[in-house]
């Protein structure tokens, strides 16, 4: 049986928690492999909203297994807190469909007061960070001395790590930034705590995942975050702090990249980002406060308002070369109702010249100009469309040229927010 890893095509927030939670009535195993709590999902079931930040949204799907791999920077505290909004609203969450790895990295406080000490540090220049603690995370990860899930879980390694590392986090935070220090006591008796209430949760995911295709069982990958906010081939320093691109499935849930069979690209039918950063196609205009407002433009973590622009063909290009995408998923059509024209942008121009590709360099990309191609919009309410035969013939012209530019098929077309309000062309698990 086929696997499908999804990813976001653009900066994030690209709608992948709806189309996740939609295919996974086709997965028996739904794995989140990168990222922390500084992603957010929103879904509407049946009416009814759902907001996750870390645990995947196939959680909703009785009998799926839903896992979250070593790649994943874990927030006990917003784990617990998570777990129990679910169960409070008859979500059934346990061992049974829940697991965590014990490879898994921990957010601890002192992460999220230097994650804030150091953006208000940069005054104008702040990157826009959420503030959750990942990139100090990540930071000690690749330090090699993070704080794992299974030292969170034992208490003697973890009381060990602590008194280890918190005299050089307090004397970043007293004598570099001026904040606040830490006591071992104020973290220590909390976060066993929540290592007891965890470890029953904690697993070799590896393991499970291998057990997983020996049984020929559908599995869906599931990253946060977007392309363009990867730390290696985003628009650099205004990025995450871990590789969204469908490669990192493999390290972030302990898999061999020969069982990512499909890859399924999440692309919103506009461009949206949220924070600081180059946004060659941004609209600061009524077109762009019209996307804002009808597409609720909000984010699901911050509650920050997304900047909008129209559709950017070389943004899409490079999610289609770095994450080797088999189909597409197009995310909030309906939005794009009453807007005539439609532009995309084909190209960029800089100081006279075209440039098809991203350039690696901030400079370079504030340079850029989008070269736009224009199509005829739509007057229609397409929310209520459930055949794609049936949308206007200038929506389905639009689609058809996102095809064409980026020469990948269109597998999934969402015309709103319900999990109904969705025409699949086919699946990708078939």
């Amino acid at each position: 049986m086929p696997n499908v890893v999804v990813v976001g095509t653009q900066w994030g927030d690209e709608g992948k928690g709806k189309i996740v939670d939609l295919l996974t009535e086709q997965a028996q195993v739904v794995v989140r492999y990168q990222g922390g709590n500084n992603a957010g999902h929103t879904l509407v079931v049946g009416g009814e909203k759902f907001i996750f930040h870390l645990i995947p949204s196939g959680i909703l799907h009785p009998g799926t297994q839903c896992l979250i791999g070593n790649g994943v920077v874990l927030d006990p505290e917003v784990f617990l807190e998570e777990i129990d909004r679910l169960k409070a609203r008859g979500v059934k969450v346990g061992p049974d469909n829940l697991r965590v790895s014990e490879r898994a990295q921990v957010i601890m406080p002192y992460h999220r007061r230097l994650d804030a000490a150091r953006e208000r540090a940069r005054g104008t220049r702040k990157i826009g960070t959420t503030g959750r603690g990942i990139g100090p995370c990540y930071e000690d990860k690749f330090a090699r001395r993070g704080i794992r899930v299974a030292d969170l879980v034992e208490p003697g390694l973890l009381k060990a790590k602590l008194e280890a590392i918190l005299p050089e986090k307090n004397f970043l935070l007293e004598k570099f930034l001026a904040d606040e220090p830490f006591t071992l006591e104020e973290i220590f008796e909390p976060y066993a705590e929540m290592g007891r209430r965890l470890k029953p949760l904690v697993a070799n995911v590896s393991v499970l995942l291998e057990e997983a295709v020996r049984a020929g069982k559908n599995i869906l990958f599931e990253g946060a975050q977007g392309t363009q906010l990867d730390i290696d081939h985003g628009t650099y320093p205004y990025v995450t702090s871990s590789n969204p691109v469908a490669g990192a499935a493999a390290a972030g849930a302990g898999i061999g990249p020969g069982n990512l069979h499909r890859v399924l690209g999440i692309v919103k039918a506009y461009t949206t980002r949220v924070g600081g950063g180059p946004f060659p196609t941004e609209c600061t205009d009524a077109v762009g406060c019209h996307m804002q407002e009808c597409g609720a433009e909000f984010g699901s973590t911050t509650g920050r308002p997304r900047r909008c622009g129209w559709q950017d063909a070389v943004v899409l290009r490079e999610a289609v070369r770095l994450n080797g995408l088999t189909g597409l998923a197009i995310t909030k059509l309906d939005v794009l109702s009453t807007l005539n024209p439609i532009k995309i942008c084909l190209a960029y121009e800089k100081d006279g010249r075209r440039r098809e590709a991203m350039p690696a360099t901030l400079p370079e990309l504030e340079r850029c100009r989008p070269i736009y191609e224009e199509l005829p919009g739509w007057s229609e309410d397409i929310r209520g469309v459930k055949r794609y035969e049936d949308l206007p013939a200038t929506c389905r012209q639009y689609l058809k040229r996102l095809e064409e530019l980026t020469g990948v098929p269109i597998q999934i077309v969402s015309v709103g927010p319900d999990r109904e309000e969705t025409i699949i062309l086919q699946n990708p698990f078939v």
